[in-house]
């Protein structure tokens, strides 16, 4: 498969997983697939492939700059694999909000802009979801 087809394949199969946590967070579908993580296991398992192709074709890439992590940004695979690495994590991230929010139980209402920060700019959604758990929890 080409990376585009693995690009689109990945899009895939995150965006219905941030629909069952943004519209039904409490259904035992999205509680089961968020419990086991499946869905970035999957995209685990497409990155390591990525990362170990990558390292088997062009050695251990050099972290040590700005200029020299751009130039890995210029491969195509390399960019995959950074690509399925957002999508991981930011999910992973917006899975461990609904986990918390078990226990802090935040309104679905505001469990949203923190869900939609997550999957569209990862660090944001996490930055609110932790003003409103730390703004409940000390009102507590």
């Amino acid at each position: 498969m080409t990376p585009s087809t693995i690009f689109s394949i990945a899009n895939a199969l995150v965006l219905p997983m941030w629909l069952l946590m943004l519209i039904l967070p409490k259904w035992k579908v999205t509680q089961f697939l968020t419990s086991y993580k499946l869905i970035p296991l999957v995209l685990s398992l497409i990155y390591v492939v990525y990362i170990i192709t990558g390292l088997l074709e062009t050695g251990m890439p050099d972290f040590g700059s700005l200029e020299s992590v751009m130039q890995l940004f210029t491969d195509e695979k390399a960019v995959l694999a950074g690509w399925i690495h957002y999508l991981a994590f930011d999910l992973l991230v917006g899975m461990w909000m609904l986990q918390e929010n078990k226990k802090l139980g935040i309104h679905q209402l505001l469990m949203v802009p923190c869900l939609l920060g997550a999957f569209m700019f990862g660090p944001l959604g996490f930055l609110i979801f932790m003003i409103i758990k730390t703004t409940k929890t000390s009102k507590s």
